[in-house]
């Protein structure tokens, strides 16, 4: 950067405004942890996006629904499955049970309109620094952006794991699809096993098309309750019905090395030196790496690569004032990564910066703990059921 130009960014930075929260993401986490914050006296806060609400649930293939089931159950004291605040149903909203990305969306937009949320779409954070102060620094592709706190819910969705396997570049990430009807051919084959893998599938097979599925993990066999581990019900039921067609073959304990092209085909290779011939592009599905590279150096992280956070307010254990959302989040082996999941951890955050701010949260809190989204003993995160 010339001197000239460092100068207006000095001038830019000592000018600016800081403000008490900055949220980065405008998703389902960023927005619901904004309105968490405004029920709990937090006024000055402000969520930047690189695209815009929603962005991630738009760029969902227009063939996938939400596996988890969005219902109007209010008024008996359920909170729709979907929704990210109490009092409101994407059910309802948006006449859907499972929404695709674009409905959810509309709901998100209503959410933020409703709230009167301070949305800034087309803002692309760069990197993150803390000053001396604790204060937070951030560079982005408007001007730079100052608070005091900062909260990461940028999401996984638009940072798919494009470099899981040598030769992932021959193959199509299931995120880069828009819809499955664009792709051409008879025969597919996918890697994974987990939901990415299952609604790739049954959107194939819904097409007519015969899919080969390459996982290392039987998950459409797995009894275990939570659906971060097995497939949920929803897909588990589809992927039923697409294998009962005769078009699937559904292959587990396969532990892909490679992936090479061969003339106009492509070929997929094991650990045990298995390979398979593919007619078609290899769908990668993966999943995805996330977003916190942007946060380097502020993240403590374990011995699996995951991200660790304190269990009293999700926040960077490393760097204080910095705090998680969203899927990326997880305690003690338990992964939130489910909206009903993640969202209980909103005004467990909100709750802390408040209080760091003076602000009496005993009312907030109890109104959340009553629509049971405040969920601060994390010694029950554990699915279990008797029948």
């Amino acid at each position: 950067m010339s001197k000239r130009n460092q100068g207006r960014w000095r001038d830019k930075l000592e000018g600016s405004q800081v403000h008490e929260v900055v949220i980065v993401g405008a998703g389902a986490a960023g927005l619901g942890c904004a309105v968490a914050l405004q029920e709990f006296g937090v006024d000055d806060v402000i969520i930047l996006d690189r695209h815009e609400i929603g962005a991630s649930f738009r760029r969902w293939p227009q063939e996938m629904r939400f596996i988890t089931p969005s219902f109007t159950s209010n008024a008996f004291g359920l909170l729709d499955l979907n929704a990210i605040v109490p009092a409101t149903s994407p059910a309802y909203t948006l006449d859907r049970e499972h929404p695709s990305g674009a409905a959810y969306a509309k709901y998100l937009d209503n959410v933020a309109h409703h709230y009167e949320l301070q949305v800034k779409p087309g803002i692309d954070v760069s990197s993150v620094t803390v000053e001396e102060n604790g204060t937070f620094t951030l560079t982005t592709s408007d001007r730079p952006v100052r608070a005091r706190h900062l909260i990461w819910a940028a999401g996984e969705f638009q940072y798919p794991n494009r470099n899981s396997i040598p030769g992932a570049e021959f193959c199509r990430h299931s995120s880069d699809v828009n819809t499955w009807q664009e792709l051409e051919g008879d025969r597919f084959t996918v890697i994974g096993g987990y939901e990415s893998a299952a609604d790739a599938t049954i959107s194939l097979v819904q097409l007519e098309k015969d899919v080969t599925v390459l996982a290392r993990y039987a998950t459409w066999k797995r009894e275990d309750p939570d659906p971060s581990i097995s497939l949920s019900p929803f897909s588990r039921e589809r992927l039923e019905w697409a294998n009962s067609t005769g078009s699937v073959t559904l292959l587990d304990s396969v532990d892909i090395t490679s992936v090479r092209e061969d003339g106009e085909s492509w070929v997929v290779q094991a650990s045990d030196g298995r390979e398979w011939m593919s007619e078609t592009q290899p769908i990668l599905a993966t999943g995805f790496k996330g977003s916190l590279d942007h946060l380097d150096g502020m993240i403590e992280y374990d011995e699996d690569g995951d991200p660790i956070v304190t269990e009293e307010a999700d926040e960077s254990t490393l760097v204080p004032g910095l705090f998680l959302s969203g899927p990326i989040v997880q305690h003690r082996g338990v992964n939130f990564c489910f909206i009903y999941k993640f969202r209980q951890r909103f005004a467990v955050v909100a709750d802390s910066i408040a209080q760091r701010l003076g602000i009496d949260t005993t009312e907030a809190v109890e109104a959340r703990r009553a629509a049971g989204m405040y969920l601060d003993d994390l010694s029950c995160c554990v699915e279990s059921c008797a029948c």
